[in-house]
């Protein structure tokens, strides 16, 4: 195992990564101080690792409570939040009761969520079951749902007490989404890391068939990574929003879509490949970069066309992105590779990248 941490001062935490974690009662025993547990998870997980959890949980001498939602980006809303608050209610859960979240970034997010508002804050635990979840969403205290007029609008920044990161429960993930995981290890690299994009490069083959060793270090330094940025700027004033390059035109993806029509991490792979085409049509970043931010993305089998939504559409949608500012879009574009940059853009080159990529 191997520990990062967040730092930011009294609400600093751990990130544990390594195999096996979830039967570790030593890590969730520090986190959890009341009489009551609630693990969040979804139908998918629940069968997996939910009785192993509790298992594990059963030495510390806890009620706990189970609550399955269904599974999908498509069920990031308030209907579904409310279950939460809903069984927490009906079992008299106190302010002192910890919620887990067991599963990938939609369960992360609303677990996250829920703890940030329940008689105004409880204690939470990221159990991310994602490749996605372990490099991304669970760091960082973003937390939140989905609006059908846009993603994550409607949130809070609330950070974990840890994060528990078992690494051999990426074995059961099915290839689309370790793919969409890799998504987010690409951006990691690409905004951040020049050394590290061409280790990725290097192991695309690797991670997409699961080796493990390739996986520990793609977990361990998007957490570094993360971990840094999320440091230096908690609620994104500044420069964490760089972590959010390809996510302006993949947020626009996924709302325009449907959410769950593509995964995340797929919305997210393309959305990498248009912020590098604008990149490269602004002058910032050089055609040799562009190729291999497209040909890495098309390695790790993610969607490298964009949908035909239309112009309009995408810039309807990417209006309402949470960086932008009096209706001007703001995009997290690449000088270079592993140094990116904010920015709004001249809406002829916008519409050109759009043009090109639809």
């Amino acid at each position: 195992m191997i520990t990062v941490t967040v730092d930011l001062g009294q609400r600093a935490y751990p990130i544990h990564i390594g195999p096996a974690l979830i039967d570790r009662t030593d890590l969730f025993e520090p986190h959890v101080r009341g009489k009551t547990v609630a693990i969040v998870t979804n139908e998918t997980v629940e069968p997996l690792y939910a009785a192993r959890l509790e298992a594990t949980l059963a030495p510390l001498g806890k009620t706990i409570i189970r609550i399955v939602l269904p599974d999908g980006e498509a069920h990031k809303n308030w209907e579904t939040l409310n279950r939460i608050f809903d069984r927490l209610l009906a079992e008299r859960a106190d302010r002192k009761t910890t919620l887990i979240a067991l599963g990938g970034g939609v369960i992360g997010d609303m677990t996250g969520f829920a703890a940030a508002s329940y008689m105004r804050g409880i204690p939470f635990i990221q159990v991310p079951t994602t490749l996605l979840a372990q490099v991304d969403s669970s760091v960082g205290g973003k937390t939140g749902i989905n609006h059908p007029l846009g993603k994550n609008m409607i949130g809070a920044f609330y950070q974990p007490q840890a994060v528990i990161a078992d690494s051999a429960v990426l074995r059961s993930l099915p290839p689309r989404e370790l793919a969409a995981g890799i998504a987010e290890v690409i951006k990691t690299a690409a905004i951040a890391d020049h050394a590290f994009f061409s280790w990725v490069e290097s192991n695309i083959e690797a991670l997409s068939n699961y080796d493990q060793a390739a996986l520990a270090v793609a977990v361990r330094r998007s957490c570094e990574v993360k971990a840094k940025v999320v440091g230096e700027d908690e609620r994104e004033g500044g420069i964490r929003a760089i972590l959010n390059f390809g996510h302006t035109f993949g947020h626009a993806i996924e709302a325009g879509l449907g959410y769950g029509e593509w995964l995340h991490g797929e919305a997210v792979g393309c959305g990498m490949v248009m912020a590098a085409d604008l990149s490269a049509r602004l002058g910032l970043l050089s055609e040799a970069s562009r190729e291999r931010i497209v040909n890495v993305t098309r390695g790790a089998k993610l969607p490298v066309r964009a949908p035909a939504l239309g112009e309009e559409r995408y810039i309807d949608l990417m209006r309402v992105d949470k960086k932008a500012e009096g209706g001007e879009i703001k995009f997290i574009l690449l000088k270079k590779i592993g140094e990116a940059v904010i920015t709004g853009v001249p809406e002829a080159e916008l519409r050109a990248t759009l043009a090109a990529s639809i």
